[in-house]
């Protein structure tokens, strides 16, 4: 059996030699590594993807989160609610930028920031709420954007996890993760639904003026070359990036499938043990399992994963601490509040290894070794 990864880059890029080394070539061909036309193609073929009128490219998911913000031209002091439970560049960009991040706890089963939660939190001062798909799966949107509209809120997705995942409108209509908000954002980080083999990012948007904003930002708050009609920064998609996801937008549909298969095996095994919680279902979204986490219960946590660990298991915790208790944010009210949920989850979630390269044996081999474990 092969070596057990929480992510196997190296086996899928073995896959996909060929396509990306040939996509590689042609831009050290021409040597256009700075906004060459694979990003440009490559930002077309991810709007058809998704749906999304305008697709801006960028350095990074953070720079993509900052640059969302940055358009929507708010006041400091500002407050933009973010959850409290999620990776920190959703909150650091929002203290980056003089606003006043208002942490939400989430949903104790699928993790995710809630509707009534938001709506519970927002003040005068409230000017934007960014929702995380986290783990693969999308917050319930269409309340949401209707306590949005509501409450003249900005929404930006932070849909850097769940990539390809759809949400289903009570109307029938699907939209993509990152395309039901004013502004999305994504990460091409490599381990990522669609990743790169360095950094890369990308905002989406349907608005006109945001577009135009977000891509003057993103390039020094030019339009012209050496002409800036704002301040901006330099976060740009290397066109080798730009090459290498191209290749691999052409399989994320099949890369999803194959992180579903997984996480199909994982539930069917794992779902009658009573010292673990499988992932719940969001309502209205599908999942593409960028994070298959489960909830111990009961059980030492730090035991367990060196049971996996012994047998070859790797494992992970994200998050294992929530945003209200991070030392960078002390100064902000909401650290003195209790969030009951983000700490308890903090404490007992643990990730199992899931990517686009399992094999049978080496599921087989997780499943025998979890349900052999002993408390």
């Amino acid at each position: 059996m092969k070596e057990i990864r929480m992510v196997d880059l190296h086996t899928q890029y073995l896959r996909l030699k060929e396509e990306i080394d040939a996509a590689m070539q042609e831009v050290i061909g021409t040597t256009a590594f700075i906004n060459g036309p694979a990003v440009n193609t490559f930002a077309a073929h991810l709007a058809e993807y998704t749906g999304a009128q305008h697709v801006i490219p960028c350095g990074n998911g953070t720079d993509a989160l900052q640059a969302a913000l940055a358009a929507l031209q708010l006041d400091p002091g500002d407050e933009v609610i973010v959850p409290d439970f999620t990776f920190i560049a959703t909150v650091e960009t929002v203290a980056l930028l003089g606003l006043t991040p208002v942490v939400a706890d989430v949903d104790p089963d699928t993790f995710l920031l809630q509707p009534e939660h938001v709506e519970a939190l927002i003040t005068p001062r409230t000017r934007a709420v960014i929702p995380v798909h986290l783990f693969g799966q999308c917050v319930d949107m269409e309340p949401l954007l209707e306590i949005a509209r509501r409450h003249g809120l900005y929404v930006i997705e932070d849909a850097a996890q769940a990539l390809g995942t759809r949400y289903a409108f009570s109307d029938g209509t699907e939209k993509m993760a990152g395309t039901m908000g004013h502004i999305g954002c994504t990460s091409f980080f490599p381990s990522k639904n669609l990743g790169a083999f360095g950094d890369g990012g990308a905002l989406f948007t349907d608005d006109d003026d945001l577009a135009l904003f977000l891509r003057s930002y993103v390039n020094h708050g030019t339009t012209k070359k050496y002409y800036h009609s704002r301040v901006g920064i330099n976060s740009r998609l290397d066109t080798l990036q730009a090459a290498i996801l191209d290749v691999k937008l052409r399989h994320l549909d099949e890369f999803i499938s194959a992180r579903q298969h997984v996480a199909a095996r994982y539930d069917e095994a794992l779902s009658g043990l009573s010292f673990l919680q499988t992932p719940a279902r969001a309502p209205r979204t599908t999942h593409s399992y960028h994070q298959y986490t489960l909830i111990t219960r009961g059980i030492d946590r730090e035991h367990f994963r060196e049971h996996l660990k012994q047998a070859g298991i790797p494992s992970m915790v994200y998050y294992p601490l929530p945003m209200h208790r991070q030392e960078a944010f002390s100064r902000y009210p909401f650290f003195e509040k209790e969030y009951t949920v983000s700490d308890r989850l903090c404490a007992t979630v643990v990730s199992l290894p899931i990517h686009t390269e399992m094999e049978e044996e080496q599921l087989d081999h997780i499943i025998q070794r979890i349900k052999a474990y002993t408390p």
